[in-house]
């Protein structure tokens, strides 16, 4: 069975930092791209970031490029999102999700359950 479970959320005041973490189980992890997707209150589903299997290769939305950084361990099958200079527009349910395929950095075939973030002072 795929599973994947989110950790880190919390709340953080305007200009702090937050890792959250991703556990993978139930396949064979490095062979899979995995993605961060959010979804604020009242809104759809963002694509936040996406890292491919090796994790040679990741790309950002413009809205957490430079701040953001997508990491994975394949030896211990996890995917972190390093969150820095957070801000109130980064208030979001954060969920990881298993891509299609290797190199597929956007395709969300399985996600989480998801951690909350919450930006606020």
């Amino acid at each position: 069975e795929v599973r994947l479970m989110e950790s880190g959320g919390g709340l953080v005041q305007p200009g702090g930092s937050l890792r959250l973490s991703c556990v993978a189980s139930g396949f064979t992890f490095r062979n899979y791209a995995m993605v961060w997707v959010r979804q604020p209150p009242g809104k759809e589903l963002e694509w936040v970031s996406g890292i491919t299997g090796t994790g040679g290769y990741a790309e950002y939305a413009d809205s957490v490029q430079g701040r953001f950084t997508v990491s994975r361990d394949n030896n211990r099958n996890v995917v972190y999102l390093q969150m820095n200079n957070l801000k109130t527009e980064d208030t979001a349910m954060y969920y990881c999700a298993k891509s299609k395929m290797m190199v597929d950095i956007h395709s969300q075939e399985l996600r989480g359950q998801g951690t909350q973030v919450t930006v606020s002072s």
